[in-house]
C-alpha cells in the first residue's frame, strides 16, 4: 500500500515537473515573440498555399466533380404552403440544414441572408431546411424573426428529408445548380456572401 509520505513525494515530484513545464513553455514564447517579423511583401508560407487551392477549397467548399442527382425534396413552409427543390429547377440553390439548436448553424445565418439578398434577383434560392423534431412553430417563428432571415424556412419535422439526404452533421449546405445536381457541399459553417464564396458561385447562376 503506498504510504502518506510517498504520495507526498509522488506530489511534489508532480508538482517540480508542472513548473518545469511552464517554464519551459513560457521560454519558447519569449524566443517565439522575439523572432523577426515578416517584413512587408514577403509572401507567407500560408497566404502561398491559400493561392495554390482551387476556387472551392478557398471557399470552404467540397466540390463534386461527377454527375450527383439530388434526392426529390418536398417540405411544408414556415410561412404555410409547400416547396419543392423540383420548383426551382432552372435556378442556383443552396439547400442548407441547420437546427435552432446548432449554434454554428446559428452564426452562419446572417451571411446566408446577406447571399440571398444580393442574388435572389439574378436566380439564387436559398431553402432552410429546419431539423428541428416536430417543426415546434413557437420556437421557430421567434428564431426567424430575430435573425431576420427572408429566405424560404422548410419543416423536416420527421427528419425524413435529411436522412434522404445522408446529412451527418450540422449545418450542412448543399450547392444545387440549374437542371438539379449538386456541385459542391459543406458540413460547417461558412461565410456564405465572402469575395471566395461568391466566385464561385457568380459562374453557376442561371442569368
Amino acid at each position: 500500500m503506498k504510504s502518506w509520505a510517498s504520495s507526498a513525494l509522488a506530489g511534489g515530484n508532480r508538482r517540480q515537473q508542472l513548473v518545469r513545464v511552464a517554464l519551459g513553455v513560457a521560454l519558447l514564447g519569449v524566443l517565439l515573440w522575439a523572432l523577426p517579423t515578416r517584413r512587408a511583401g514577403e509572401q507567407g508560407g500560408h497566404h502561398a498555399e491559400h493561392a495554390r487551392l482551387d476556387p472551392f477549397e478557398r471557399a470552404g467548399l467540397i466540390e463534386l466533380k461527377d454527375r450527383h442527382r439530388t434526392p426529390p425534396l418536398r417540405l411544408p413552409r414556415l410561412d404555410g404552403g409547400l416547396t419543392t427543390l423540383a420548383e426551382h429547377g432552372d435556378k442556383l440553390v443552396l439547400v442548407n440544414f441547420w437546427a435552432t439548436w446548432c449554434q454554428p448553424c446559428t452564426l452562419e445565418m446572417p451571411t446566408l441572408e446577406a447571399l440571398w439578398k444580393e442574388y435572389r434577383a439574378r436566380g439564387l434560392v436559398v431553402l432552410g431546411v429546419s431539423l428541428d423534431r416536430g417543426a415546434p412553430r413557437p420556437l421557430l417563428h421567434p428564431y426567424v424573426g430575430r435573425l431576420g432571415l427572408t429566405f424560404p424556412i422548410l419543416l423536416d419535422a420527421d427528419l425524413a428529408a435529411s436522412q434522404a439526404w445522408r446529412v451527418a452533421s450540422l449545418p450542412a449546405t448543399f450547392v444545387v445548380r440549374p437542371g438539379g445536381d449538386a456541385v459542391a457541399l459543406a458540413f460547417g459553417a461558412r461565410e456564405w456572401n465572402s469575395a471566395e464564396m461568391r466566385a464561385v458561385l457568380e459562374p453557376l447562376l442561371p442569368n
